[in-house]
């Protein structure tokens, strides 16, 4: 039998959403939907649904690098997103799996509230993720309040956000994706920040933004999750990273508009993940 053909692969390191809308859950929807295969490591187990967070539990560190491995061993992923990591402790064991095995692109989603105010991330951690995450994530994708948090800005103006990218480039970063879906209006727009060559005190910045309609909806849970998981996945399909992002958000865009009337629980619902689902690509 020839078994040399395989299907593009993802990782994605994330906490687990009893409700289904987020996290590993939603990230596994969003990789079946785009064709593609879908590996985990889970990095903590939280009790939530539409109306938030009840808790949270972390798994032990050395559990989570064990499931990086055990899936970078043997299935080889290309890409790997990473979304909930819940504490310092996982941040290092992260980090250090992630430099043990090198993948081709990393996705870092730095997930840190929750949409309904509950604290995902320690503070300590945060600081751990700008000294050891950020300088080896290939593409970071803050949400306006996690880019306020990781830089101090106020991101009143594309001024501010250009300072604030300038300030993640100074850490590491190779490019930043800054998600406008909190902003008000009719239109969301999302930043792509490139890093560009050193000058005399600052990195120069190459700008792309991509406009979608706003979509009327409470149904948003998950969206931050389900972008990242997205562009992972138009990434392991040999998409170009511009290319990979403006996929990924019609995908999420349309996901919306999909669950849009649909009722899931009594509070923030999930996005429609399966509103067009591909069959799994064979490479």
């Amino acid at each position: 039998m020839n078994q040399s053909k395989s299907y593009p692969k993802v990782l994605s390191i994330a906490g687990s959403d009893s409700s289904g809308g987020a996290g590993i859950q939603a990230d596994l929807k969003t990789f079946s939907a785009l064709g593609v295969y879908g590996a985990t490591a889970i990095t903590a187990i939280t009790a939530q649904n539409t109306q938030g967070v009840n808790s949270q539990f972390a798994l032990e560190p050395q559990m989570v690098y064990d499931q990086i491995a055990a899936v970078m061993d043997d299935i080889e992923p290309s890409v790997v997103k990473i979304g909930m990591l819940s504490n310092t402790a996982i941040v290092e064991a992260v980090a250090k799996a992630l430099h043990d095995y090198k993948p081709s692109f990393i996705i870092l989603d730095p997930v840190i509230v929750s949409s309904t105010g509950h604290r995902l991330l320690s503070i300590e951690a945060q600081e751990t993720i700008k000294e050891k995450l950020i300088p080896i994530a290939d593409l970071l994708t803050p949400n306006i309040p996690e880019m306020k948090v990781l830089t101090d800005s106020s991101l009143s103006s594309l001024e501010e956000k250009k300072e604030a990218a300038q300030q993640l480039f100074n850490l590491g970063a190779k490019a930043i994706l800054l998600k406008g879906g909190h902003e008000e209006g009719d239109l969301k727009t999302d930043f792509l920040f490139y890093k560009g060559q050193q000058s005399t005190d600052n990195v120069q910045q190459t700008l792309s933004m991509f406009t979608s309609e706003t979509v009327v909806t409470k149904n948003t849970h998950g969206t931050g999750c389900t972008l990242s998981s997205a562009i992972a996945a138009f990434m392991a399909r040999g998409f170009a990273l511009e290319d990979a992002v403006r996929e990924a958000k019609n995908y999420v865009t349309e996901a919306i508009r999909a669950g849009a009337d649909v009722n899931i629980g009594n509070g923030i619902g999930p996005v429609n993940h399966a509103f067009n689902p591909q069959k799994m690509i064979v490479l």
